[in-house]
């Protein structure tokens, strides 16, 4: 049996879905990105990676291969194995191994596996019917620079002088002077009428603001009524954000976690059954997922390098 398709389900809604003595499947949000040199746009997604050092059962992925086959959670497990096993000699025959819709797995020189996610994919719920495109370069053309060109081609008409109509011409001539002087009167007035506007409307705006100045002093230093003390009632955020430190298919076993984890002063918390059949048992709850990342991080380091991170609202 093929489990690549199952864990290609859970990569949907969980971060991280371990498969037994192999490793680990990882995600990780990327935002929106753009490509300025292609003009292309491509929508937040989910990034798969792969962590080879992470081969504990936490029963995720045998659960989910159980009640999707109707099978025991033993036999699950069996399954498991076998699809391991068989990877495993692929590798060593091949090289490499191909899970559909994941990414693909090799081995370098230096016998480490190497994983390459595919890009068909995208695991973001939030981004469903996004899709990459690319936005065609926008021409400008400068139309300015062809009217000056026109201009400069256009040719030049020379009319030759009427001896009959010199007179017209002086009189022309000197209408058109006076013309020039009545207009620059004009100019000039309406500048200065203009400039008078701006002084007026400029003394009106001082005066206002004297005004409002006091106002505010009056405001500030005579407050005969005081004003009534204003209570905040601040609501609690959700805090759907959880650090799990396992799923146990046994009750006493999640216990046990619970108490260790009480004992070392974490806010550890002891979920009811899942779906699953599973028992997990969190270290604490965050109301964003950039705190309930680096509280991950900083647990990997010093207490479970198995942590993981759990999106639901309990």
């Amino acid at each position: 049996m093929k489990i690549d398709h199952y864990i290609s389900q859970l990569l949907y809604r969980y971060q991280c879905v371990t498969v037994p003595g192999f490793g680990a499947f990882l995600t990780e949000i990327r935002s929106a990105q753009l490509h300025e040199g292609t003009h292309s746009f491509y929508p937040p997604k989910k990034v798969v990676s792969f962590n080879s050092y992470l081969k504990n059962n936490d029963g995720l992925l045998a659960n989910h291969i159980a009640v999707s086959e109707k099978m025991s959670y033993e036999i699950a497990v069996s399954v498991i194995q076998n699809e391991v096993n068989s990877w495993k000699n692929k590798l060593k025959e091949n090289g490499s191994i191909a899970l559909k819709n994941i990414g693909e797995l090799t081995l370098n020189t230096e016998n480490n596996l190497v994983f390459v996610s595919t890009d068909q994919v995208n695991y973001l719920k939030a981004s469903f019917g996004l899709s990459t495109f690319a936005s065609p370069n926008i021409k400008r053309e400068d139309y300015k620079k062809e009217n000056e060109i026109q201009d400069e081609n256009a040719p030049i008409t020379f009319v030759p002088e009427d001896s009959g109509s010199s007179n017209f011409l002086k009189y022309a001539a000197v209408f058109v002077f006076s013309a020039g002087l009545l207009g620059a009167s004009g100019f000039f007035g309406n500048q200065y009428y203009q400039n008078k506007i701006q002084e007026e409307t400029l003394a009106v705006q001082i005066k206002v603001q004297k005004q409002v100045d006091q106002k505010i002093q009056e405001a500030t230093f005579f407050i005969s009524n005081p004003l009534p003390t204003v209570t905040l009632n601040v609501v609690k955020g959700k805090m759907p954000y959880h650090v799990v430190a396992g799923a146990f298919l046994q009750e006493e076993n999640a216990t046990i976690m619970y108490d260790e984890l009480i004992k070392l002063g974490y806010n550890a918390q002891k979920i009811r059954r899942n779906k699953h059949g599973l028992y997990p048992v969190i270290y604490g709850s965050y109301t964003s997922y950039l705190e309930a990342q680096t509280e991950m991080e900083r647990i990997k380091k010093s207490h479970n390098p198995e942590a993981w991170l759990l999106i639901e609202e309990l």
